[in-house]
């Protein structure tokens, strides 16, 4: 699933849909390792919520425990 015209059409949902499961977990686990090393090179809480599109609030409650548990 390297680009958009190899993934399922939506005309066969079963796999569409586990393809987007699979792209979401995908997504989330980027997501979660991009974070945690954006906070470990120094940025602010804030700079993540811009990148991300979120409040600073909604970056801090969705990332910081699990970053707390990794060091």
């Amino acid at each position: 699933m390297s680009d958009i015209k190899s993934l399922p059409s939506p005309e066969n949902p079963e796999e569409a849909l586990a393809a987007v499961v699979a792209l979401h977990r995908m997504a989330e686990q980027l997501e979660r390792k991009a974070v945690k090393e954006a906070i470990a090179q120094g940025w602010s809480w804030s700079q993540v919520a811009e990148a991300l599109g979120v409040s600073k609030q909604a970056a801090h409650k969705r990332h910081a425990a699990s970053i707390s548990k990794s060091k």
